[in-house]
C-alpha cells in the first residue's frame, strides 16, 4: 500500500470512529427528546452541492425512523401558489417527541425562489416580517429551531456539479437549476447574504458551517447540535464545534463566507 493509500485510510477510520462516538451521542439526545416530549426542527440551507444530503444522511443513521422525519418538498403545486405561503410547509413541523430535519425550507423564498424569479418582489419583501412572526410562534409555543447555512467555495461547487454529472450513481442530484448555479453565483451570494441579515433572530439564529471538507462538517454539525440539544447524559467533550468550521452568524462573518 502506498504512503498516501495509507494515510487515506488511517484519516478514513478516524472519520468513522468519530462518527460512530457522535451517532451514539444523538442517540442520548434523541431517546432524552422522546422522554420529555420535545420538539426539535433542524433546518439546513446552503448553495447547491454544499452537502446537506449527506449531512443529513450520517445525522438520522441510527435514530429512531418514528420520532425522525426528514422533509424536501419538490416543486409547489398549483394549489400550493393559491395557498399562504407556509402552509405546505405547517403540516411537516414537529410534534412532541419528533425530530424534523428539513433540507431546504421555507427560505427558499430568499434563496432560489427570488434568484430564479419564481416570486414577486412584493412576495420577496413579505416573506422577511413574516418569517419571523412563524418562527418566533414556533419557538414560543416549544419547538427548538436551530438553522444552518452550509457555505462552499465557487471552486469546490464546480468540482462537485462535475462529479455529480459524470458519476451514474449521483445524476439523479443534477436538476435544471443546479445547472445555472455556478452562472448564477453572484446573484446567490447576494440573496443569501440579504437572507442572514434580516432573518437571523435571536431565538432563531443563523449557523454557518464550511462545507469544502465534507467529512469535517458532517462531523462538527453534529457536534454542535449536540451543544444546542438538552440532554444530562450527553458527552460534554463531544459536544464541542470547531468553531473555524460551524460559527454563529454575524454580520462581520459576510468577509467569512464564500464570494
Amino acid at each position: 500500500m502506498s504512503r498516501k493509500a495509507t494515510k487515506d485510510k488511517a484519516e478514513h477510520d478516524a472519520y468513522k470512529k468519530s462518527l460512530k462516538t457522535l451517532q451514539i451521542e444523538l442517540v442520548k439526545i434523541q431517546r432524552h427528546a422522546i422522554a420529555h416530549n420535545h420538539r426539535v426542527l433542524i433546518i439546513f440551507e446552503g448553495r447547491d452541492a454544499a452537502g446537506k444530503d449527506g449531512a443529513i444522511k450520517r445525522i438520522i443513521q441510527h435514530l429512531s425512523p418514528r420520532e425522525t422525519r426528514v422533509v424536501a418538498l419538490g416543486k409547489p403545486s398549483s394549489h400550493d401558489e393559491r395557498s399562504w405561503y407556509f402552509q405546505r410547509f405547517a403540516q411537516y413541523l414537529p410534534a412532541d417527541q419528533e425530530i424534523v430535519l428539513f433540507n431546504r425550507s421555507w427560505y427558499n423564498r430568499a434563496g432560489v425562489e427570488w434568484v430564479m424569479g419564481f416570486c414577486t418582489a412584493a412576495q420577496y419583501n413579505a416573506f422577511f416580517p413574516a418569517v419571523l412572526s412563524l418562527e418566533k410562534m414556533l419557538i414560543d409555543d416549544g419547538t427548538q429551531v436551530l438553522k444552518y447555512y452550509l457555505d462552499i467555495s465557487r471552486e469546490e461547487q464546480i468540482r462537485r456539479m462535475e462529479d455529480r454529472r459524470t458519476n451514474p450513481l449521483k445524476q439523479w442530484k443534477v436538476s435544471p437549476i443546479d445547472e445555472v448555479a455556478i452562472d448564477k453565483w453572484d446573484d446567490y451570494s447576494e440573496a443569501r447574504n440579504e437572507m442572514l441579515l434580516r432573518t437571523d433572530f435571536a431565538a432563531a439564529p443563523w449557523h454557518i458551517v464550511r462545507t469544502d471538507n465534507k467529512r469535517a462538517a458532517r462531523l462538527n454539525i453534529i457536534r454542535h447540535m449536540l451543544s444546542q440539544l438538552e440532554c444530562p447524559d450527553k458527552d460534554e467533550h463531544e459536544a464541542q464545534p470547531d468553531s473555524n468550521i460551524v460559527f454563529r452568524f454575524a454580520e462581520q462573518d459576510l468577509q467569512r463566507l464564500a464570494p
